[in-house]
């Protein structure tokens, strides 16, 4: 199984093979507030997780979230200019869970009760920035790529 390797300081994440080949790299954008993991930080959790839940599998690119359910709306300038305060969770999610009990798993720093996500967000968002409220933002083709390369179970180490 290949495994994803984020990399806040660089800004990317990586798709690595079983035998440690690079079969894709990404730019992403994670937490403003930089790495943490404390719940209502809005920081990008760090060390051992894996993916708990693969969510949006055939949904036409730039499909809105929220809740994790699809809200019928396609993203594009009229729905932004309309909503604009908007933290847009757009094509696909991959749903984080820690794997570290006491650092990432469980009581206040649960990265899955945290709703720490891989996801795809508006085209026209920067990427090499970080500007997220904790998730790990994509540009919608890298997710949607992304998403179909892994599977629930694969590991994600997010590294500072």
């Amino acid at each position: 199984m290949p495994r994803i390797h984020i990399h806040i300081p660089l800004q990317t994440l990586e798709l690595i093979a079983d035998s440690g080949a690079l079969l894709r790299r990404y730019p992403v954008s994670t937490a403003l507030n930089g790495p943490g993991e404390q719940r209502g930080s809005n920081c990008t959790p760090r060390g051992s997780h894996l993916i708990r839940a693969k969510i949006g599998a055939g949904m036409p690119y730039g499909t809105v979230f929220v809740g994790r359910r699809p809200t019928g709306e396609i993203h594009g300038a009229e729905l932004a200019a309309r909503h604009p305060e908007r933290d847009w969770i757009l094509s696909r999610i991959l749903w984080l869970s820690g794997r570290q009990p006491g650092f990432n798993r469980l009581g206040p720093v649960d990265t899955m009760r945290r709703y720490i996500y891989i996801h795809g967000c508006p085209d026209d968002a920067a990427m090499g920035i970080p500007q997220s409220h904790g998730c790990v933002r994509m540009r919608n083709a890298d997710i949607i790529e992304l998403f179909d390369l892994v599977e629930a179970g694969t590991p994600v180490e997010i590294c500072t």
